[in-house]
């Protein structure tokens, strides 16, 4: 079984000969598409996991031999920019060679041994992925954190998941140098940087000096590939352990069906490092043969991502801004005939305050006004958008079709999960759902026992895990029985969130299940409430929670935080105004019978609203 998908790969590579022309080039064709409907077919459950499985040897290293045999198009396999002038393209050979380096680092000179835990905490620097990579060949289970964790939030993480080793930039060393003391289990510390630090390995430098002769470890399907800590929208952030095969197969079919690639394909995600779409971007972009774009950019610049046009595909969570893509000259050593390779518009999880700040930037300060600034820019390269994250609004989706003539496809999942529910590309799309159950869950509507309701009725998103739990599933929350045997009820995975289905099969939320408000016996999703209120002008952004009532048990309250332009209105008239634009826009009881107008809302490291925190303060807790 260790050799499984290997051989397969032999087998199509030994019968595509039969396609070599007269010079006896052998075609670029079958063997990527035999190979990768394999692993399709996988991670549709359509055929049984291998026991052995690791995404570096059995993936990515494919890739590399199916380039060396010229069964690959021309596309670097990782290309990064830092929009200063500096550039690093690499091959499937190149990574390999790279990641192999990186790897005798982690193993050799760390002494870092397989199922020794890594945090990575780095910002968009290739290291990033070479260090995911190198931790797949030696079977370190990397902990991704995104770059604005606090010293608090290191600390709590460090202590909880008992890392052995921790690599990162100059930014966050001194805040790991500040808790080291508090954290016993970690022994190791690398830093990606031109320069030194007293009690840190330079990762740069071990990397020119180490051999590139390595050879990856054994893993079992099974075994931890990576932790993920969850958002913390409500309590202490959880560790969520996925498997080699979770992830590692995981993301083939999505990555084809819903995200739409092939390997012509280059697929952007602006998302920080640390967020657990960065994983999603990197398995479903690699398992289909698709180049990963990179751009450094330090913080969002609105106007560093309308002028990079050195892409192909882009997404985003909550669309809030337009973007160019045109070819240029330096999209020029992978023109085909004078025109550009198909392209294709993947998936951006950046949350929605970052797309907040682009919307601002650009002068974009209501969504009414986006075909305005839309104008200014052409989609010559554009094929395919996705959105997901957070529910997408249904005016933001017909604005964005009648300026592009493109749909939004959205899709839906959590840390625990690889996609549960999406729109795949050519599907028919229903504004406000987030599509249909995605292959091989069973996605069910379910009560709080786990008996599945009927279409119409609002429930928990459950996902079946009995008789057999699907391989693209979290293993379980790391040290903590309670809470994985709590996820459980009956047959079924709850996911926490609520929603319907309807009798197509098509799934809408309504919001997570703490979320959900009950005012006068009726139930009333704050999802529905805060894309209302995103159509009016002066709303930039807004959280909608549960505040208590003497007469109705409780009611809607809405925190707002208002564009620029209206934040010298009169504050009465305003609510007013905008009660009656929810009355209208939705139904009259869901309007907010309160309203209060804030700078900013408390949000987690990844940008997600705690609405948890709003709720608590509006009844004392």
């Amino acid at each position: 079984m260790r050799l499984w998908l290997r051989c397969r790969v032999l087998q199509v590579l030994k019968s595509s000969r039969r396609f070599c022309g007269s010079h006896g080039h052998l075609s670029p064709l079958p063997a990527p598409q035999k190979i990768v409907g394999t692993w399709e077919a996988i991670s549709l459950g359509r055929q049984p996991v291998p026991e052995y499985f690791n995404f570096a040897h059995d993936v990515l290293d494919v890739w590399s031999q199916l380039e060396k045999a010229g069964h690959r198009p021309p596309n670097p396999a990782f290309w990064w920019v830092d929009g200063k002038g500096a550039e690093v393209k690499w091959s499937f050979e190149e990574l390999g060679h790279r990641s192999r380096k990186a790897a005798n680092i982690l193993a050799s000179t760390c002494g870092l041994q397989p199922g020794d835990r890594m945090m990575l905490v780095l910002p968009r620097l290739p290291e990033w992925w070479l260090a995911s990579v190198a931790c797949m060949r030696t079977g370190v289970v990397m902990i991704p954190g995104v770059s604005q964790l606090t010293e608090k939030d290191l600390k709590y993480r460090l202590q909880t998941s008992r890392a052995k080793s921790i690599i990162t930039s100059d930014a966050l060393a001194p805040q790991v140098d500040a808790i080291s003391a508090d954290c016993p289990s970690l022994r190791v510390k690398l830093l990606v940087s031109d320069s030194g630090r007293p009690g840190w390995m330079n990762f740069r430098e071990l990397l020119r000096e180490a051999s590139a002769e390595h050879t990856c470890v054994q893993t079992k399907s099974r075994d931890a590939l990576a932790i993920y800590f969850t958002s913390g929208t409500t309590g202490n952030p959880k560790m969520v352990e996925h498997s080699q095969s979770s992830y590692g197969l995981g993301f083939v079919a999505s990555g084809r069906q819903w995200v739409a690639l092939t390997e012509s394909d280059i697929f952007w995600n602006t998302t920080d490092t640390g967020w657990v779409k960065a994983a999603w971007t990197l398995f479903s972009a690699w398992s289909n043969g698709s180049c990963i774009f990179a751009h450094e950019l330090p913080r969002v610049n609105a106007k560093v991502i309308l002028n990079v046009r050195d892409f192909y595909v882009f997404g985003v969570n909550k669309v809030r801004t337009c973007l160019e893509s045109q070819r240029v000259g330096s999209l020029g050593k992978i023109l085909k005939q004078g025109r550009l390779l198909p392209s294709a518009w993947g998936g951006v999880w950046t949350g929605p305050h970052c797309w907040q700040v682009l919307w601002v930037e650009v002068g974009v300060l209501t969504q009414a006004t986006c075909l305005l600034t839309c104008e200014r820019y052409q989609f010559h390269s554009l094929r395919h958008c996705l959105t997901g994250g957070e529910a997408l609004n249904p005016d933001v989706r017909e604005k964005w079709k009648n300026q592009t003539g493109l749909e939004l496809y959205e899709g839906y999942g959590q840390s625990e999960t690889v996609v549960i529910c999406a729109n795949p590309r050519g599907s028919t799309i229903k504004a406000g759902s987030m599509g249909k159950a995605s292959p091989p869950y069973d996605v069910q509507i379910v009560d709080d026992e786990g008996h599945i309701l009927s279409p119409g009725e609002e429930g928990n998103i459950a996902v079946r895990v009995r008789p057999t739990r699907p391989f693209c599933f979290f293993n379980c929350y790391l040290d903590n029985p309670e809470k994985t045997a709590a996820s459980e009820r009956g047959d079924f995975y709850i996911t926490g969130d609520r929603a319907h289905m309807d009798k197509d099969g098509y799934f809408w939320f309504m919001g997570r299940s703490d979320d959900v408000i009950n005012s006068s016996s009726y139930r009333i999703g704050p999802v529905e409430v805060e894309s209302a209120l995103a159509e009016h002008p002066a709303v930039l952004e807004s959280a909608v929670v549960s505040s208590p009532d003497p007469t109705r048990g409780e009611v809607v309250k809405a925190f707002i935080v208002l564009s620029p332009t209206y934040s010298s209105h009169d504050p009465e008239a305003l609510t007013q105004e905008l009660q009656e634009h929810v009355k209208r826009v939705t139904a009259p009881y869901k309007y907010p019978r309160k309203v209060a107008f804030v700078s900013e809302l408390p949000k987690t490291v990844s940008g997600k609203i705690q609405r948890s925190k709003l709720r608590s303060q509006e009844w004392g807790r």
